[in-house]
């Protein structure tokens, strides 16, 4: 039901927005100031995002818990995509999500609220098969032998030797 409530409640909210900003300033400012937010939050989420991801880089090379950049993330894609829906709410809420200030206060706020059962990484980890040696591959093979013809020679034109007669 709460997700309901927010995809009626934002458009409203937007559209009142566009009313109340186009009637102060007119038509052709308002729609500049949103094709201005686009781009300026493209630009954003992609500088914040190679950092973000970098970070999680580095998490994961020194076997240490990803969750946060993770979680920020996550923060930054869907900054991304309300920054690039037109509106003035949406721009507000995904310029907020792009201040690591606000997401780490929303990452604190969302850890205490959820709980994890069990989060293992590195050696210590899941079993997994493994040869008895690293240097044996296990498969199968068939010999070939190469003085016979991998085509018949009796193929008839517009027989490519693969049917049956």
């Amino acid at each position: 039901m709460p997700l309901l409530a927010l995809f009626i409640a934002v458009p409203i909210i937007e559209i009142a927005l566009f009313i109340q900003v186009g009637g102060l300033i007119g038509l052709w400012p308002t729609l500049g100031i949103v094709i201005v937010t686009a781009i300026l939050g493209t630009w954003l989420v992609k500088s914040q995002g190679r950092q973000v991801l970098a970070e999680l880089q580095g998490r994961f090379n020194e076997l240490r818990d990803p969750t946060e950049p993770l979680a920020h993330g996550a923060m930054i894609l869907f900054s991304g995509a309300l920054l690039l829906t037109p509106g003035f709410f949406t721009d507000f809420v995904g310029f907020l999500l792009l201040v690591p200030a606000f997401r780490t206060a929303a990452f604190g706020w969302l850890r205490k609220r959820v709980k994890v059962q069990s989060f293992t990484m590195g050696p210590g980890g899941p079993a997994r098969h493994r040869p008895s040696r690293d240097d044996v591959v296990e498969g199968s093979y068939r010999e070939v032998e190469p003085d016979k013809p991998s085509i018949p020679t009796n193929s008839t034109p517009g027989n490519s030797g693969w049917t049956r007669h």
